[in-house]
């Protein structure tokens, strides 16, 4: 998906989407680096959008982890399988990622990559989808997600924060990718 097709996805759906443009290379191994993924068993990647990271999920997990993706735009669900043919993504929201762990025969993850615009979510939506994780990431897993820096200063930046904070043990924050549009950072919250 170029450029342009990605920013009509944004006109159309923009409390959905919420970027402009898909996220660069540099934050996507940025955010798996950081999730460790050879160490996991079972990863789940929320919102793949076109693919970016569902691309360095698939190349930096070992041959025993298995991994799905849950998308709710059909026609980023078609850019990943474009990206990333061997990639399992299911249409639904996260909120249901029960049901598909089940599917694969366990009921946790340990690790989720998520790339959902928490900072666009109401406060309803972001506490059932924090919710949801908290259900379904086993003790000691990770959630890795990403925020632009200009969304730290609006108040449903700063409420996510504070939500992190407060349903996981740890939360970090790491380096900004400049490079990215706009920069971004992740975060890490271990259960």
């Amino acid at each position: 998906m170029n450029r342009v097709q990605f920013f009509k996805q944004f006109m159309r759906y923009p409390g959905a989407t919420c970027a402009v443009t898909e996220s660069s290379g540099e934050l996507a191994d940025l955010i798996t680096d950081t999730a460790e993924l050879s160490q996991a068993a079972m990863v789940v990647e929320f919102g793949p959008g076109t693919g970016v990271f569902t691309e360095k999920i698939l190349e930096k997990i070992s041959d025993n982890t298995r991994a799905f993706a849950l998308e709710v735009n059909a026609d980023f669900i078609k850019a990943t399988q474009r990206r990333c043919p061997q990639a399992v993504v299911y249409r639904d929201s996260a909120v249901n990622v029960a049901r598909y762990l089940k599917e694969f025969g366990v009921e946790t993850c340990d690790r989720i990559i998520c790339g959902l615009p928490w900072a666009c979510f109401p406060k309803e939506l972001q506490n059932q989808l924090l919710d949801t994780i908290v259900e379904v990431l086993e003790p000691g897993g990770k959630l890795l997600t990403f925020a632009y820096v200009h969304g730290l200063f609006l108040p449903a930046g700063r409420r996510f924060r504070k939500c992190l904070s407060s349903r996981f043990k740890s939360v970090t924050a790491t380096r900004i990718v400049w490079q990215n549009l706009p920069p971004a950072f992740v975060y890490c919250a271990e259960r």
